[in-house]
């Protein structure tokens, strides 16, 4: 009887340092799932390290190893995206290769979506332990926030890490978009999904490729890909300004006409000319971002270009 397949889709930027730990894991994990034909996508992400070439070594030993290498950095989501369009199996799981996603929640995960009737399964963190404390504080005001302005919810803690059937991952390739927020993506396509929670792991070895600033930059992309909330407080913003406005206009006048008293000074003049300023800015700027991913999308560029694979040797790359 033919095995049923699980594809593990493993995005990959500079991770020399971890790859061989984690090709040791997923040895033990293979043999912990004898009975399911496991196997591994790389998705080297332009890496600028030995990452290729300790894959190359991987996928020559083993032919449980497939990969696939882009021309150049496109990103995590575009490694999301690519693993997903050629890993065939008969179920896919995306995971990091820190072994910050501990392959130990695998079984449970198949159990999931094999017994209970789930289409996918997924991680979240329950503790944030080893992450900066004021990383956590806007993690979680995010998650917060996204839930309260977009109709699409998103688990706080979630992590990428999940295990999806044909039909979730048949749902996610359908939305194609150049801007890609997985997340969101993964929340929106809908589906029956199992939340299995576990402690946060820390990286076994290498450093985190995700500054505040790059993740403060993904939020952002986020909250524009799956909420139309920042225009509309651009134009409550800018109604309120004009109410003021007209409330100050009718009081100056009251008491011009009343007291004779001019209008104070320059002073408060420069603070009122400024704060319009900059809410008639911080509204150009919403708008324009908006704009600039609609641009991105009229494009019509693809989400990854790719450079090195040993899926054509098998005949297994998909169009």
């Amino acid at each position: 009887m033919t095995k049923e397949s699980v594809i593990l889709i493993v995005p990959c930027y500079n991770e020399e340092e971890v790859l061989p730990l984690f090709y040791e894991e997923f040895k033990k994990t293979a043999e912990l799932l004898k009975e399911f034909d496991l196997q591994v996508f790389f998705v080297d992400d332009g890496s600028q390290d030995r990452t290729l070439a300790l894959i190359r070594q991987m996928a020559e030993k083993d032919k449980r190893v497939r990969y696939i290498s882009f021309s150049r950095n496109f990103g995590k989501e575009a490694a999301i995206y690519a693993g997903l369009k050629n890993a065939d199996g008969d179920y896919v799981a995306l995971m990091d290769a820190d072994l910050q996603d501990p392959p130990s929640l695998l079984p449970k995960m198949l159990k999931a979506v094999r017994e209970e009737g789930y289409d996918s399964a997924a991680t979240r963190r329950v503790t944030r332990k080893g992450e900066p404390p004021i990383r956590s504080f806007f993690a979680r005001c995010f998650y917060r926030l996204m839930n309260k302005i977009s109709s699409t919810e998103i688990m706080d803690g979630a992590r990428d890490y999940r295990l999806m059937t044909r039909k979730f991952k048949s749902a996610i390739l359908e939305m194609s978009e150049y801007n890609r927020f997985s997340k969101g993506i993964f929340g929106w396509v809908g589906f029956k999904t199992k939340w299995i929670e576990f402690e946060n792991v820390e990286r076994i070895a290498g450093e985190t490729k995700w500054s505040f600033f790059k993740l403060l930059r993904y939020s952002l992309e986020g909250i524009i890909g799956f909420s139309t909330a920042p225009l509309a407080m651009a134009s409550v913003m800018g109604f309120t300004v004009c109410v003021v406005a007209f409330i100050f206009l009718v009081i100056i006048l009251i008491k011009t006409l009343c007291f004779g008293d001019p209008v104070d000074g320059w002073p408060s003049m420069t603070c009122i000319i400024l704060m319009l300023g900059g809410i008639q800015l911080l509204c150009i700027g919403i708008l324009g971002m908006y704009l600039s991913k609609t641009y991105l999308e009229t494009k019509k560029r693809p989400i990854y270009i790719c450079s090195e694979s040993n899926l054509e040797e098998e005949g297994e790359e998909k169009e």
